[in-house]
């Protein structure tokens, strides 16, 4: 069977003979990997380094989305309003590398699980912290740079 075609009006654009439209792309694809990759295992090197005892606050996953979401505040600062960056940066650094670093589906699971084990007043603890943590540290961390930045330039 095949489907009839129809006039709509949805049109497409033609490619470059040859060319592929997802080859600007790949160089953005390939950084976000890697960073990606490098983001995730930082992060399991901590869960490792600092592991999170059974029906006991997730200080790691906390810890770590906190660090990650300031680190995000000072880079956003310094990649848009100091020094432009290299198009690959932000893909590799901000979407890859602190991507893969922050860990909001940990977060999920980590209250999911304290919920699971009976654990709800520290399963609403986490669920309400860790977010208002994660947005505090990148506003407070963009407030510090732009300031730290302006005292430098006076």
């Amino acid at each position: 069977m095949t489907v009839p075609k129809t006039g709509g009006i949805r049109r497409t654009r033609p490619t470059a003979p040859g060319r592929p439209r997802w080859s600007g792309q790949a160089p953005v694809v390939a950084v976000v990997a890697l960073g990606g990759g490098t983001g995730a295992a930082a992060r399991y090197a901590a869960a490792l380094w600092w592991p999170t005892p059974a029906g006991g606050f997730p200080w790691t996953t906390f810890g770590v989305n906190g660090v990650g979401c300031a680190v995000i505040g000072v880079f956003m600062v310094v990649v848009t309003e100091v020094r432009p960056a290299h198009r690959l940066v932000r893909p590799f650094f901000g979407t890859g590398v602190l991507g893969g670093f922050t860990t909001f589906s940990t977060y999920a699971v980590d209250s999911r699980s304290l919920f699971a084990d009976g654990q709800v007043p520290t399963g609403l603890a986490h669920l309400a912290a860790t977010p208002l943590a994660a947005l505090t540290a990148v506003w407070l961390a963009a407030w510090a740079t732009r300031r730290v930045l302006k005292w430098r330039q006076s």
